[in-house]
């Protein structure tokens, strides 16, 4: 496997003329993406500098990212793209009472979307087995991006991103929407600057599947029963780039989507990508990972959902700092043990002169000292943002890397996926984090690309 392309931190953006992208884009994109010129790419976006957006998914996740886009006035979404008409129809008509007029245009095909010459940026936040392939293709169409977690169903996918990205210039925003939030961001400054001494071993671990048992609307592990697919939904485009399996009542679900194969890695990605993104802040880590797997697990034995449901995954950096990541079961013993406050995800660095734990409802640490330090002097400060959506917007217009950028995506993704590899194949996993491959292992080594069904390959 050639070693991807790396995506560079703060990348001087260069204008290219209209000939010169034109025709690159052409070339890169073939018959499926034509040739367009975003209205980026030659100056202001639009009336007092206005970011246009499209939407790609307003379910619960989308509408919670369109929403917090939609508290800023310089950002406007003019297209949403989705499965379901009923959402399509309820987004346009939230916003156009919003914004006071006819603006937004409803879509049920991604790719005619692309074309609009007006749209600057994507918020993507579809089932995961979309994430990346739209990302590409807005990359591709030279539309910046904001995609929700985790990052793609496959590391191949994953690495042609980051070469699209690069290639096109683009601002990507993961939605790891933790680093945006003041704790977690003084939880790795106090990492980072050796307020706990120096880095032996962390715990990061989060929700799993159990959590869910009972929001299943026909079957603990989901129905498998066929049944007629409901009226407003475009059931060829939600399964895209994956199989197309017959209709179930829990398929087309967040269940469904959080918790089949065929769509995503279960939460041992989609929770995990949280406290391992912040693991990874914390170390400095977004350019790395670690370089061994080893480790347990189970997967469901029935049912629709076949996701990893519970794992013990022990991980091993090349400095020596070692990593366990588990579901939120298998943590709680070993968690309590320190933690006076219980929660079902978080991160804990420990060093040599103490431990610093942190999650959503705030931080906890081994002295109370740790906990009103002010920073200063030659103390290292980390990227400063207290409003996701906002950062990225900012970003679009000053074309800076965001917050939670490509790359650190890439890499704390990389752990989930390696992580699975070791669930399903009941072996360890050493890894090169340089050439990004998994060593003398040819069978595991496949399990990082997946094939794309050819009417939605890109």
């Amino acid at each position: 496997m050639n070693r991807p392309t790396k995506t560079e931190s703060s990348i001087p953006v260069s204008r290219p003329s209209r000939r010169s992208f034109v025709k690159s884009f052409s070339l890169a994109a073939g018959s499926a993406f034509p040739a367009i010129v975003p209205s980026s790419v030659f100056g202001a976006a639009a009336p007092s500098n206005r970011v246009n957006l499209a939407a790609f998914g307003v379910g619960g996740r989308g509408t919670a990212d369109t929403d917090a886009v939609n508290t800023h006035p310089d950002a406007r979404f003019l297209a949403v793209c989705d499965c379901y008409e009923s959402r399509r129809l309820a987004a346009k008509q939230k916003w156009d009472k919003l914004y006071g007029g006819d603006y937004v245009k409803m879509y049920s095909n991604p790719w005619e979307v692309l074309q609009r010459t007006d749209i600057d940026a994507v918020v993507i936040a579809t089932p995961d087995h979309w994430h990346t392939p739209l990302a590409i293709a807005a990359a591709k169409a030279g539309k910046d991006i904001y995609v929700e977690k985790p990052l793609s169903v496959a590391m191949k996918w994953s690495w042609r991103l980051r070469d699209e990205v690069k290639k096109n210039n683009r601002v990507v925003q993961y939605g790891t929407q933790q680093r945006s939030n003041k704790a977690f961001r003084y939880a790795c400054e106090l990492v980072r600057n050796g307020y706990i001494g120096q880095v032996k071993r962390i715990d990061a671990w989060c929700a799993d599947i159990s959590t869910q048992y009972s929001a299943a609307s026909v079957y603990r592990y989901g129905s498998l029963r066929p049944i007629p697919v409901p009226h407003d939904l475009d059931f060829d485009l939600w399964c895209g780039p994956s199989p197309l399996r017959q209709y179930t009542a829990d398929r087309c679900t967040p269940f469904g989507a959080y918790h089949i194969y065929d769509y995503a890695l279960g939460f041992i990605a989609g929770w995990g990508a949280h406290p391992l993104d912040i693991a990874q802040w914390g170390l400095d880590a977004d350019n790395t990972g670690p370089v061994y797997y080893e480790g347990t697990g189970s997967l469901p034995r029935y049912g629709l959902f076949d996701t990893t449901e519970s794992w013990d995954i022990h991980c091993y950096y090349a400095n020596g700092v070692t990593m366990r990541f588990m579901d939120f079961r298998t943590a709680q013993p070993a968690v309590t043990k320190y933690l006076p406050r219980w929660n079902d995800h978080g991160t804990t660095f420990f060093g040599s002169e103490g431990w610093v734990s942190v999650d959503r409802r705030g931080v906890q640490t081994s002295r109370e000292s740790l906990k009103e330090v002010v920073f200063g002097g030659k103390d290292k400060r980390l990227y400063e943002s207290d409003h996701h959506q906002r950062n990225f917007v900012d970003c679009v217009k000053s074309r800076q890397q965001a917050i939670s950028p490509l790359e650190a995506a890439i890499r704390s993704d990389t752990i989930s996926h390696l992580s699975d590899i070791v669930v399903r194949t009941r072996r360890p996993i050493q890894w090169d984090p340089e050439r990004e491959i998994i060593i003398a292992d040819e069978a595991a080594s496949k399990m990082l690309d997946r094939p794309m069904r050819p009417k939605w390959a890109l």
